[in-house]
């Protein structure tokens, strides 16, 4: 991934992949230009996967804090 793709957040990179495949889908563009765009599409769709492991990786963690704090506590509040 490029320094300017880590930069773009979740959403930007998202917006930005429904337009490239809008356009790919629109057709009406040369070879070299359909291949640059997919190109730019993988990238995105790249951009996007990290952000969405690092959100998986953060809840995974949140969980595991929280089974781990209801295990030191007893097993919670008896519910």
């Amino acid at each position: 991934m490029s320094e300017t793709d880590t930069a773009l957040g979740y959403e930007q990179a998202r917006d930005e992949l429904v337009e490239v495949v809008r356009r790919l889908e629109a057709g009406g563009t040369s070879l070299e230009e359909s291949l640059a765009l997919w190109e730019r599409g993988e990238e995105l769709a790249r951009v996007c996967r990290h952000w969405l492991e690092g959100a998986r990786a953060r809840l995974d963690s949140a969980l595991a804090a929280r089974e781990a704090a209801e295990a030191a506590d007893g097993g919670g509040s008896g519910e």
